[in-house]
C-alpha cells in the first residue's frame, strides 16, 4: 500500500490551497502567473467546482499518515465527445516533493481518466524550464506535441510552454 491516496477536494482544503497559490516559489514552477489570492476567493472556487463538476475532476493528494493534503491533481476541461481532457498537478508541500508522490498521483489520475472515465487522450502544458515535471511526464508516457513559444510572462520574462499528450493506447 502506498503512503498516499487521492480523494476529491473538499471545502476544508481551501485554506491549504490558498497557502500554495500565494507561494511565489511554487507558482514559479507552473504555467500560471503569480498573483495574490484571498482565502475567500479559493473558498468560492471550491464551491463553484462542486456546482460545475461535470467536466472536471479535482483530487487532493493526501498522506495516509495524517490525512493532510500535500498536493492536488486535476483532470480539467473534459470533452466528452472527443474523449479528452487537460491534466494538471502540483505538490504544494515542499517536504513532499522528490518522494514519488507526483508519479503516484499522475499514474492514478491517468488510470482514472482512461479506465473509469473512458477518455482517449490527456494533454498538458509544462514550463520549458521545469525539468522535473517534464521528466515525470515522459516517464509515464506523455509525448511532446509542440511548443508554444514565449506563451507566458513570469518574473519579467517570457517563457515557452511545452505541449504534451498521452493516448489511452500508449498508457
Amino acid at each position: 500500500m502506498t503512503e498516499f491516496y487521492l480523494r476529491e477536494l473538499k471545502h476544508s482544503d481551501a485554506k491549504k490551497i490558498n497557502e500554495w497559490r500565494n507561494s511565489a516559489d511554487l507558482i514559479d514552477l507552473l504555467g500560471a502567473p503569480f498573483r495574490y489570492i484571498s482565502e475567500s476567493v479559493d473558498e468560492d472556487w471550491i464551491i463553484n467546482y462542486y456546482r460545475n463538476r461535470a467536466n472536471c475532476v479535482r483530487l487532493a493528494i493526501c498522506s495516509r499518515l495524517d490525512d493532510d493534503i500535500v498536493g492536488a491533481v486535476y483532470l480539467l476541461n473534459i470533452d466528452w465527445i472527443s474523449r479528452r481532457c487537460e491534466f494538471a498537478i502540483w505538490i504544494g508541500e515542499p517536504q513532499a516533493r522528490g518522494r514519488g508522490i507526483g508519479r503516484y498521483a499522475t499514474v492514478s489520475a491517468l488510470k482514472h481518466a482512461f479506465n473509469d472515465l473512458n477518455l482517449n487522450s490527456v494533454y498538458l502544458d509544462v514550463l520549458e524550464r521545469n525539468e522535473v515535471a517534464k521528466s515525470l511526464y515522459e516517464k509515464v508516457g506523455f509525448r511532446v506535441d509542440g511548443v508554444r513559444r514565449q506563451a507566458v510572462y513570469k518574473n519579467g520574462e517570457y517563457l515557452s510552454l511545452i505541449n504534451m499528450s498521452i493516448l489511452k493506447a500508449e498508457f
